[in-house]
């Protein structure tokens, strides 16, 4: 069976590159019908803390990689004194004042024979001895890493390139302890656009913040899939089942990944264009009542979501673009109230709509269309002469979903109070620019 790892120190939250990480452990696990095993790497005892340890398992619980054995190296110290202790005594293995030091041979070499990068030969003349159990009496990394993987019965190490350095190091280890050595993949970094080393400044961040920024989990692990990996057939969109059923080794590209916001903005606004709508209402409500926009969901939410469901991708983005149907003031962009709300001309058709959807029948869209298209009949004037002020003095805007579903979701107490404002500011050359 093969059984593989992932090992996060709970010194920070979990970032991009861990949840990766841990993807491609997750996945290799299960294409291979095999064993995933999470283990918190909590040896140190000065950083290790217990709200990074919650962060890191709510954030793979939300992605929906679930472990099938958890441990904890803090209660593992007893372990690692013992075999600390049998290196000592078989002398490949010296006290330094409290700490205990393994001793690397000289004038050999160690070869790994990795999955993704091949063979790499290291010289043990570049490597030092090797702390085992520090000072302090807490193991350090290399070694419970060794030990644990090895007891754990780990098959396949899956983890980033920036290991490679502690591979021969822990080779050493395997060989001094007697233990079989595991297979190694080592993953290519991920870069931000400008080649460098990912960062906050690229839009890195923890994955429970791009929970808070309005991510949605599937969105996410399918654009961390294919940073490093592909389908081979240019398939872009898979959620975790089709993961794992179409994942290999074999094809982790051997060069580092781009990481591109935008990218994973795409994504995200793929998997909301065909979430669920009651789904999708769900998870916007929580946003909303934090803004204070509802207190309850409101009858006509559900049709507010289905109307803009194509043109946001992330929750909040939502809030941003439906804004004046919540709120009583209008933000007017300034080209667009030069160019549609300036003339006395455009004042008296609002005029004539005000009046008319004063009077009218607000029940359906279809009565409110009748409503504008008599309008603009009775007018001899095109749709767009009338239907293009209208909607940036309800919107404040020139870009809108249709105008006649805009003014059935504002109601008429807010279109004839819009209007009447707007109207009165045409004809006093617009003194300031909001409601």
């Amino acid at each position: 069976m093969n059984i593989v790892r992932f090992a996060p120190s709970p010194t920070g939250f979990l970032h991009i590159g861990g949840a990766r990480t841990c993807l491609f452990n997750w996945l290799f696990a299960r294409s291979t019908q095999g064993k995933f095993v999470l283990r918190i790497e909590d040896t140190d005892l000065n950083r290790s803390e217990k709200q990074y340890v919650d962060e890191i398992l709510d954030s793979l619980k939300w992605l929906g990689l679930n472990w099938d054995e958890l441990y904890y190296q803090s209660k593992r110290f007893n372990l690692y004194q013992e075999y600390a202790f049998s290196l000592l005594n078989s002398g490949k293995a010296y006290k330094e004042g409290t700490a205990t030091i393994f001793k690397v041979p000289k004038n050999t070499q160690v070869t790994i024979y990795d999955l993704i990068h091949g063979k790499i030969v290291i010289d043990t003349e570049q490597i030092k001895d090797q702390v085992l159990i520090k000072s302090d009496g807490s193991p350090a990394y290399n070694f419970c890493c060794v030990l644990d993987d090895a007891l754990m019965g780990i098959t396949h190490i899956i983890r980033g390139d920036d290991h490679i350095a502690n591979t021969p190091k822990q080779i050493l280890l395997y060989e001094a302890l007697g233990f079989k050595l595991p297979k190694f993949v080592h993953i290519p970094m991920i870069l931000g656009e400008d080649k460098t080393r990912l960062s906050k400044r690229h839009g890195a961040t923890s994955i429970s913040e791009y929970k808070r920024q309005g991510y949605l989990p599937d969105a996410i692990v399918n654009y961390l899939a294919l940073l490093g990996w592909s389908s081979g057939n240019n398939r872009e969109i898979f959620n975790l089942q089709a993961l794992a059923k179409e994942f290999s080794i074999k094809r982790i590209n051997k060069t580092a990944a781009i990481f591109d916001l935008n990218r994973l903005k795409w994504v995200n606004g793929y998997y909301i264009k065909n979430l669920e709508l009651q789904n999708l209402v769900e998870l916007l409500v929580p946003y909303l009542e934090k803004q204070g926009y509802i207190t309850e969901d409101f009858d006509w939410l559900r049709g507010l979501v289905k109307l803009y469901k194509t043109r946001f991708q992330t929750l909040p983005r939502f809030l941003e673009l439906t804004k004046f149907f919540f709120e009583d003031s209008v933000d007017y962009q300034t080209q667009a109230k030069d160019e549609f709300l300036k003339s006395e001309q455009a004042a008296d058709y609002l005029e004539k709509l005000k009046t008319l959807l004063e009077q009218g029948n607000f029940s359906t869209v279809e009565n409110i269309e009748h409503i504008v298209r008599t309008l603009v009949q009775g007018l001899n004037i095109s749709a767009s002469t009338l239907i293009h002020p209208a909607r940036v003095a309800l919107t404040g805007g020139t870009v809108s979903p249709g105008i006649f579903e805009i003014i059935y979701f504002l109601g008429k107490e807010k279109c004839v109070k819009r209007l009447s404002f707007v109207i009165e500011k045409i004809r006093n050359n617009w003194e300031n620019t909001q409601t």
